[in-house]
């Protein structure tokens, strides 16, 4: 078993091998983690959301759901939920435009800069960033079709665990938001923790 910890506000890349396990923890919970996968064989295969939520007719992950790949391929399966079904597959990973866009002045940090960072340590520099899966993230759909992101309450140790359907590159970031706009409560009030990832 590999564990790893991802600081607040960073991002790891790491391979996972066909048949493995992988279990992903918020330690002090109402974490989002943005997750990425990539096929270890052709970078332009990644998990794709819209591919899934398609075949699932749900647009929030379960246990027993598979995520497919950009190419309809298998990736991985969601084998337990320790969050409640607290998790996301509609808000795209957060960039500077978007700091920007709510006022903030100068750079942030950012998923969408953890992931290029995370590809480019491993050697694998991107030009595109997908859709992540946002596990630990609470977002509603109202009436009106309206995305909300309401509290995030998923408890302390809250987790999920995968596994590999085939070999990956997968990246996790722990994601920076720390704005407190109404309406929009990503991470928890006191800003982003540490998440931990383990592989085996």
């Amino acid at each position: 078993m590999i564990t790893e910890t991802i600081p607040a506000r960073g991002g790891l890349a790491f391979r996972v091998v066909r048949g493995q396990r992988l279990r992903l923890t918020t330690p002090k919970g109402a974490q989002a983690a943005d997750f990425f996968a990539y096929a270890a064989d052709n970078l332009r295969e990644w998990l794709s959301p819209m591919h899934s939520w398609v075949t699932t007719r749900s647009i929030k992950p379960r246990p027993g759901d598979t995520f497919l790949s950009s190419f309809r391929r298998p990736m991985l399966d969601f084998l337990e939920d320790g969050a409640g079904g607290m998790h996301d597959m509609m808000i795209a990973a957060c960039d500077q435009a978007r700091y920007e866009q709510f006022g903030f002045v100068g750079p942030h940090a950012s998923c969408s800069e953890n992931l290029r960072n995370a590809m480019a340590r491993l050697g694998h520099p991107i030009d595109v960033v997908p859709q992540p899966v946002n596990f630990f993230t609470n977002t509603a759909v109202d009436a009106d079709g309206k995305l909300l992101s309401p509290p995030n309450s998923v408890p302390p140790g809250g987790y999920v665990e995968l596994r590999a359907r085939m070999d990956l590159i997968c990246v996790v970031s722990s994601c920076p938001f720390d704005l407190q706009i109404p309406g929009w409560t990503i991470n928890a009030p006191g800003g982003p923790t540490e998440l931990v990832v383990e592989v085996g």
